[in-house]
């Protein structure tokens, strides 16, 4: 499973760097649910492209994202993942269901958590 999920955050970590947020938001479920420390809440493949879309627009983005556990039982997984996006952003671990689906496995939740977390707003 760890490989399976490391190819699908691999096509994510690629479309992100070529700033395609269509290509990010694709591998996720339809109905997926997007947290982060980052931005407000994107439920649906529409609301976690348009998220991508602000996330990517700056280009030449190093993100890299590494399975560091996975597993899975039928066609639900989970997986552990570690992410670096350099100096602007951070690094972090990022916690996802996965579904699979017709063509393969798809986010169908992921949680993102920063090493270093921005300030809450008062």
């Amino acid at each position: 499973m760890k490989l399976q999920a490391q190819a699908l955050f691999d096509r994510m970590a690629s479309a992100y760097r070529a700033g395609d947020a269509a290509g990010c938001a694709d591998c996720f479920t339809d109905g997926a649910l997007l947290l982060s420390p980052y931005a407000p809440e994107a439920r649906g493949r529409a609301a976690i492209e348009a998220l991508h879309r602000d996330w990517t627009s700056d280009g030449g983005n190093s993100k890299t994202l590494t399975v560091i556990e996975a597993g899975c039982e039928g066609n639900t997984g989970w997986c552990l993942v570690d992410y670096s996006e350099g100096d602007m952003t951070g690094d972090g671990k990022s916690l996802g269901i996965l579904r699979r689906e017709p063509g393969g496995w798809r986010i169908s939740h992921c949680c993102l958590v920063a090493d270093d977390p921005p300030l809450a707003e008062e």
